[in-house]
């Protein structure tokens, strides 16, 4: 059964006040109605906008204001009521609705002040509707709906919150729903006993996505993340660690550190730490970057396209007339917004920028290739070529199939054109595919939830985001079975290779940008313990090999690197034996220790089986004894621990 976008309950269902009952036959019926979708989107970015302007519970309008909404209304609508008319002298129900909410400056959230006011006024019907009007469709808001939204103070859950908000900033407060979020299940990786397989191999991972997307659940919705959000290598890796600078003539440098793991004494913990070369980003290559941008419906939210927007305006300003920037745009359909543009041109660029609006559903596969074919036309040999997707992933449209589009990223990156994906906003927000995405698309990816965060990975770190020092790096470590009975690599669980892979100069991996630090844990059983989880049985036909000379070396274990140069084929193989010299983690370094504390903190939030005897206290103080650099950020981290802790105990309680 088809739904048209004017059926009442399409209203209803945007707004959660369908009946339950309805609930599972009306979205049958929604998956078949495409216009229904793009309507029920278009609502909620609506209810979404609207909800941002909460703040004080004052609930009446000045005299003065209601003259505001009387002009803003006269100078939208006219004398001529009817659509058609309307349309015809280009008014558009959204920017009414802007005008309308500017001009009344209320204090009460300002959607429904305005909306009972004009109600309660003796307006017509067509009026009354002014603030539902979204790129000229009626979104049928009654009176009656309405007047209850007026009528609900800040933080209620109500036809226009879809969730609460604190009532003097816009945020949300706990029990916002985020029911159509997707994060891909994760299985913690097991421990591996050195008799069955001596290697562990797995791509590295700069990607910082996690990091952001955690605490904003905890921060911003008070509420523990799902398991599948918490990536732990991305916790560890979004801070920066005191590594020794790569040599003269290599892209980076590999340093090691042994010692004991915080949550079962009885085993190692390895560090492996990589440190890429840094970059003067005045002396840095030639930019050609094409902003590949989001503007359907589901971006129509403060926390999506006004803050994209925000960002992007801090990358521009860095460009300069050495570079280009071009902006495609995708919705329903897709458009070249602004050809390839030098970076001086400034003011043509951030008014592109500026003029974007949301609406409309997803075609993002369309996007993307016409994003690269603009890429591949403006190609800057020896510079840095990249697509900036920026988008929430709610793709709905087009090639809406994740490996398909999995599928058509990795064969663009084979065009030279690197990619760099910046996720943004909540609710409908969808990290399984655009992790992949910056996977396979010769990529990193970070999650954009404030400006701070925009500062950060777009200025602070723009030379490790934007210009890739070495690509394919694969890390393989093989253990000495004379040493460690087993071993499990914590993280990277969506990174792990086959061991052929690592010789295979097809096989695709990660990439490192200029001065970015990268770091891997590896939890050890030294020889002779038990093994968590059972051991294997014996095998029945042959016997393991014995050890090699170079297992009385004393040596632990041996990592072996290979990378690719940014335009090279042909992979370089580096190689790091490391010792363990018993170190007590009290000896440990600064950097080993807050490592082993974001790690443990990852467990504690995935209830990980390997967690062993860590405790949100073990991890705070961990974190406190780790402080070095980057202080800030690791003051915020012991603020989500201690947030954490706090919903923990809170769940604990209600025995959920």
């Amino acid at each position: 059964m088809n739904i048209e976008p004017n059926d009442p309950r399409v209203t209803a269902y945007a707004l959660g006040e369908l009946p339950e009952s309805e609930v599972e036959r009306f979205e049958r019926a929604l998956a078949e109605s495409p216009g229904a979708q793009a309507e029920v989107e278009a609502l909620r970015a609506l209810s979404s906008e609207l909800s941002e302007h909460l703040s004080e519970s004052d609930s009446t309008l000045s005299s003065a204001q209601r003259e505001r909404i009387e002009q803003a209304l006269t100078d939208g609508l006219g004398p001529e009521r009817n659509s058609a008319r309307r349309a015809e002298r280009g008014g558009s129900g959204k920017k009414l609705l802007r005008r309308v909410l500017l001009a009344a400056s209320v204090t009460l959230p300002m959607a429904a002040a305005a909306v009972l006011y004009v109600s309660s006024a003796g307006r017509s019907p067509e009026e009354q509707h002014a603030v539902g009007y979204v790129d000229g469709k009626s979104m049928d808001l009654p009176p009656a709906t309405a007047s209850s939204a007026a009528t609900k103070l800040p933080g209620d859950q109500g036809a226009l919150g879809r969730g609460k908000f604190k009532s003097d900033t816009g945020e949300r407060l706990p029990g916002f729903t985020h029911d159509t979020e997707s994060y891909d299940s994760l299985a913690d990786n097991p421990f591996i006993s050195v008799k069955t397989d001596p290697r562990s191999t797995f791509s590295v991972d700069v990607d910082t996505a996690s990091y952001s997307i955690v605490r904003r659940f905890l921060l911003r919705d008070g509420k523990l993340p799902p398991k599948g959000a918490v990536r732990i290598e991305e916790l560890i890796n979004y801070f920066q660690y005191d590594y020794p600078a790569p040599p003269a003539g290599s892209p980076f440098a590999v340093s090691t550190e042994v010692s004991a793991a915080p949550w079962a004494a009885q085993h190692r913990l390895v560090r492996i730490g990589i440190k890429a070369r840094e970059l003067d980003m005045k002396g840095r290559p030639p930019l050609n970057m094409v902003f590949l941008l989001d503007v359907s419906g589901s971006m129509n939210a403060p926390d999506k396209l006004p803050l994209l927007k925000r960002a992007l305006k801090l990358v521009v300003e860095q460009m300069d007339e050495r570079d280009t920037v071009a902006m495609v745009v995708y919705a329903g359909a897709s458009g070249l917004v602004l050809p390839p543009t030098r970076g001086s041109n400034k003011d043509e660029i951030l008014s592109t920028l500026e003029q974007l609006d949301a609406g409309g559903s997803t075609n993002g596969g369309e996007g993307i290739e016409l994003a690269y074919r603009t890429a591949e036309s403006a190609f800057v040999k020896d510079g840095v070529n990249r697509v900036v997707l920026a988008t929430d992933g709610d793709f709905n449209v087009g090639v809406t199939n994740q490996s398909d589009l999995v599928d058509l990223i990795e064969r663009k990156a084979k065009t030279g054109v690197f990619l760099s994906v910046l996720g943004f906003g909540m609710g409908n927000y969808k990290d399984s595919t655009l992790e992949k995405l910056a996977n396979k698309g010769n990529g990193n990816y970070a999650y954009i939830d404030d400006i701070a965060e925009a500062r950060k990975v777009l200025v602070e770190q723009a030379a490790g985001t934007f210009v890739t020092v070495a690509k394919d790096v694969k890390l393989q470590l093989e253990f000495n079975p004379l040493a460690v009975e087993a071993f499990r690599l914590i993280g990277y669980e969506n990174r792990v290779l086959a061991h052929r892979d690592f010789n295979d100069d097809k096989k695709d991996a990660g990439d490192i940008g200029a001065g970015h630090t990268v770091t891997a844990l590896y939890e050890v059983v030294p020889a002779g313990g038990k093994v968590p989880g059972g051991d294997v049985d014996g095998l029945k036909y042959q016997k393991p090999t014995s050890p090699s000379t170079a297992a009385h070396s004393g040596e632990l274990l041996t990592v072996r690197l290979r990378y690719k140069a940014p335009d090279g084929q042909q992979s370089q193989l580096m190689e790091v034996p490391i010792r363990d010299s018993h170190k007590h983690l009290s000896d440990a370094s600064h950097d080993f220790r807050f490592a082993s504390a974001v790690a443990a903190f990852g467990m504690l939030l995935r209830d990980s089986e390997h967690k062993g005897n860590a405790t949100y206290e073990q991890v705070l103080g961990l974190a406190a004894v780790g402080e070095g650099r980057d202080h800030e950020s690791r003051a915020e981290f012991r603020k989500l621990v201690q947030t954490a802790a706090k919903l923990a105990r809170q769940r604990a309680v209600a025995g959920d």
